[in-house]
């Protein structure tokens, strides 16, 4: 791989365009946009001071940076429109929200949240529409850039897990809370988000929801103190619910949609993976951790001291390790409230053949599990675990490849995995590398996320941020 420079950055703000022709970075309250070729700036903007209304109802005081602006003043949310040609910003504890135009650098727009509050802001998948959270959870109010108009909807539960777009952004699904019970309203985007469906959702407190890709099922689920799955048709129909026996204790922690939206993984916080068939919606497997990985499966293990040795710049297989194996397991106190355990990230590869398994009482290891085939019997198996020095803080699959993983662990290096390395046979193998980034200054790798085509990296540090990208060869470029 190939890194470029480090750069600063706040918030974990960093993002590549949909196209990956552009990345968008933030400093404190100005957004920054650079070619991905050359990471050469093409455009700036700043955040402007809050109306006088506005600054009233934030009349909270705080300290300023080195820059002169307030932290709370600095930009807090930002992200691209679907085609690249919108950009925002927004500042949720000024209560404003500043839109860009990529092509004219003098085009701007503007939304202040009001008495209200703003407690996020992100794009609709069409490009043209603006959520706005409102603190409390009082309302989302949908802003149209065509007409400048805006929607609202009251009392949403859950601002960062309780709504959804389907894939083809026709539907919006929100999870509601009216008269202390739970609902689902269902808003049609193409028609100004009006509501075409409201029905009650029977859980008594909703912790989060999933839509399937195919756009028919919504799972939601109970909160910690009851594992209890429903599934439901966008018409309020309850086509199933799932509840294991017996009973683990604690609730669902995560649920992840199989890409063809035939099986749902649901994770609870007994260490155990429900894979739900979309049929019956009963569990057609269950994988469960262990300490002892079995015969079959491949233990890849993080070179003791490899960063030292490299010195930071170059790269190292892991340590391939075959036959049985074990690995150690925290212990949880069960009595305790929110115990170390269960699934904290459930993630299917692109085509579902891998899932990506992350517990919270192993936190330096990652395991992944092998799908059949549709033409092959159900036997999900444990394909590899890879096991390193220090927790893993993130992974994520290449959108755009099967077999291509990236991690990170709060090091100066990142950690990659693919099974399309062809070996001295002709034949594809895998192979899991760490790989060091090559900084003049102290640089720890906190976040990653890939570009859209799957060529590069953005990785995020606290205040900093650099790119990787692939070496292509000579006659591929």
């Amino acid at each position: 791989m190939d890194f470029t420079e480090i750069y600063k950055q706040s918030g974990n703000l960093a993002s590549f365009s949909p196209g990956a022709h552009f990345i968008l970075n933030v400093v404190e309250n100005t957004l920054i946009v650079r070619r991905t070729d050359t990471l050469q700036i093409t455009r700036t903007w700043t955040i402007t001071t809050p109306s006088s209304t506005a600054s009233i109802l934030s009349n909270s005081k705080s300290i300023p940076s080195n820059s002169g602006v307030s932290p709370e003043g600095w930009i807090s949310h930002a992200g691209w429109s679907c085609d690249s040609e919108y950009l925002l910003a927004a500042s949720a504890k000024k209560g404003i929200v500043e839109v860009f135009k990529l092509r004219d650098e003098n085009w701007n727009a503007r939304i202040e949240a009001g008495v209200e509050g703003l407690l996020k802001a992100e794009w609709a998948p069409d490009g043209r529409h603006i959520l706005c959270f409102s603190q409390w959870g009082l309302r989302v109010t949908i802003w149209s850039l065509i007409t400048g108009n805006a929607t609202y909807i009251q009392f949403p539960i859950h601002p960062d897990r309780g709504y959804a777009f389907r894939s083809d952004s026709r539907y919006f699904i929100l999870a509601e809370r009216h008269r202390s019970k739970d609902a689902m309203g269902v808003y049609d985007t193409t028609d100004c988000y009006k509501l075409v469906r409201h029905f009650p959702v029977p859980t008594s407190n909703l912790s989060s929801l999933a839509l399937s890709p195919t756009g028919n099922h919504i799972a939601v689920w109970e909160g910690v103190l009851e594992y209890k799955l429903h599934i439901l048709s966008l018409a309020g129909d309850v086509q199933g619910t799932f509840s294991p026996k017996p009973n683990p204790g604690f609730g669902v922690r995560n649920a992840a949609w199989h890409p063809t939206g035939m099986f749902l993984a649901v994770a609870g916080w007994d260490d155990k993976i429900h894979i739900l068939d979309g049929l019956t919606w009963s569990a057609a497997a269950t994988l469960e951790l262990s300490s002892k990985i079995p015969a079959g499966a491949t233990l890849w293990r993080e070179p003791s001291n490899w960063l030292e040795t490299t010195q930071g710049r170059g790269f190292l297989s892991y340590e391939r390790l075959q036959g049985p194996q074990t690995i150690s397991l925290q212990r949880t106190d069960p009595t305790k409230p929110n115990p170390k355990s269960g699934a904290v990230q459930l993630e299917w590869n692109k085509t579902g053949t891998l899932l990506l398994v992350r517990f919270e009482n192993c936190p330096t290891v990652v395991h992944l599990y092998d799908f059949p085939a549709s033409s092959d019997p159900f036997v999900p198996r444990l394909r590899c675990v890879f096991q390193h020095s220090k927790p893993v803080l993130h992974a994520q699959w290449n959108p755009v490849r099967k077999g291509s993983l990236a991690l990170c662990i709060g090091s100066g290096s990142i950690y990659t995995w693919s099974d399309e390395w062809i070996g001295e046979n002709g034949v594809e193998e895998d192979m899991a590398e760490c790989i060091g980034v090559p900084a003049n200054t102290k640089f720890e790798t906190r976040s990653i996320k890939w570009a859209p085509d799957g060529k590069g990296l953005v990785l995020l540090d606290k205040e900093v941020f650099c790119c990787a990208f692939e070496v292509e060869d000579d006659a591929e470029s």
